[in-house]
């Protein structure tokens, strides 16, 4: 992560974003929201493909923390190994190599982020696609 300041500042961005998303979309359904895949990331802009790790990053640490005291058997829960193969990398990394895995599989742009995230980042462990 770069200084405090630009995190913040990133955040404040992300959450009007959402908040203007929201409020000119009313409810959606689950079946209203895509699925990102290599499709939508290589056609994203890179404040798109950050928003999407940071909602992907605070989801795994809200469940990491609300897991803490009472934890799941890992065989339920994705997040802790998700945590822990992700350590070491930042968002700027984690965009780089999907960048870098979408930009030489042009065949498999349907292969959703989060698929790649696991096998080609995670599943190998720190320091995977740097």
């Amino acid at each position: 992560m770069t200084s405090k300041s630009a995190f913040h500042k990133f955040g404040k961005v992300v959450s009007a974003a959402c908040l203007a998303l929201a409020m000119t979309c009313g409810s959606a359904s689950a079946a209203d929201v895509p699925l990102v895949d290599g499709t939508l990331w290589v056609k994203s802009t890179d404040d798109v493909k950050k928003a999407y790790l940071v909602g992907l990053a605070n989801m795994v640490q809200l469940e990491v923390a609300y897991n803490a005291k009472d934890p799941l058997p890992e065989k339920y829960s994705l997040s802790p190994r998700l945590a822990k193969g992700l350590t070491g990398q930042t968002l700027a990394t984690v965009q780089e190599a999907l960048d870098k895995w979408y930009a030489a599989n042009p065949g498999k742009l349907q292969r959703p982020v989060l698929e790649t995230i696991w096998f080609e980042i995670a599943a190998p462990g720190p320091k995977a696609g740097k």
